[in-house]
């Protein structure tokens, strides 16, 4: 039987990973020569080579490419391992989520509440880019992202997408932008609106939302972000096309008013979680009690 040797794995995972020697050298603290070497043990042991040399880039051949899956799903297990039995000798239980930059915040923290001030959880909260999120939880350094729009998913890359909940989006600006006894093709067509950006699936519906009601909208500003769409419709820049959850302490306050409803235009929310052999037992309560914690 062929054992193998895991350092030597290691090394190669890394040099996968960057696509080139030197850089994976300087960055593993070893010479750049020994990694050379490490790699070729490697190859021999598994009596195939795993790159093929492209000028100065490495490139992994299909054995090497085979090689890396199963590298990752190695050291993942491990991680999981460290990961998993740490906690349990812990008395406060870490719950590590990620949320997408410009996810609404209001949403955020309904989603937490049933965790937050427990003694026994420890909430880690990152933010960052859909890219960096998803990395981070395919590498298991996240429990959970947050996101209103789904990853893709594949057998290397096995998300599990739960679709926890769905606002309606409205019409939401100041009072003076909103008077009464004007129909919605009116308010469209007069008021200036701040639009959510293009690559938003509510920002795809309204405009088909406009095209029938053959408006041309007033646009004061497009922005990505659901706490400068909050921003801008507190300052009276536009009526915002905006789930009310984002804007329900202005609503409750009576500083911004819904004007009306979309039809048919909602934002839907979603966890993703990554398959686990011991998942974190947190993510589940808290995925059990979306129905109470947000309406729609």
């Amino acid at each position: 039987m062929v054992e193998l040797n895991y350092h030597h794995l290691r090394y190669f995972q890394a040099v996968a990973h960057d696509g080139h020697l030197t850089r994976a050298a300087r960055r593993l603290n070893v010479s750049q020569s020994a990694l050379s070497a490490q790699i070729r043990q490697l190859e021999e042991r598994l009596g195939q080579a795993l790159f093929e040399r492209r000028g100065r880039a490495l490139h992994l051949t299909e054995a090497g490419r085979i090689a890396l899956d199963h590298a990752d799903a190695i050291f993942s297990t491990g991680k999981e391992l460290v990961s998993t039995l740490r906690a349990q000798g812990q008395t406060r239980r870490p719950l590590r989520i990620g949320a997408i930059a410009t996810l609404s915040r209001n949403f955020q923290l309904a989603f937490l509440k049933p965790v937050l001030g427990r003694e026994d959880v420890e909430v880690v909260l990152r933010s960052g880019s859909r890219t960096e999120l998803f990395e981070a939880l395919t590498t298991l350094q996240l429990d959970l992202v947050l996101t209103n729009q789904p990853p893709d998913s594949d057998a290397l890359a096995p998300f599990v997408v739960h679709r926890i909940a769905e606002q309606p989006v409205g019409l939401i600006g100041v009072p003076s932008l909103c008077p009464p006894g004007r129909s919605l093709t009116e308010r469209l067509a007069t008021a200036p609106l701040v639009l959510p950006a293009f690559a938003s699936g509510p920002r795809a519906d309204f405009d088909a939302l406009a095209s029938r009601l053959g408006v041309r909208p007033r646009i004061a500003a497009e922005v990505d972000d659901m706490a400068m769409l909050r921003l801008l419709a507190r300052e009276g820049v536009g009526l915002a096309v905006i789930p009310p959850i984002v804007v329900k302490d202005e609503l409750a306050s009576g500083l911004l008013v819904d004007a009306d409803h979309l039809p048919g235009i909602r934002e839907t929310f979603f966890a993703v979680v990554t398959r686990r052999k011991y998942p974190n037992p947190l993510i589940q309560e808290l995925l059990g009690s979306m129905s109470q914690a947000l309406p729609g």
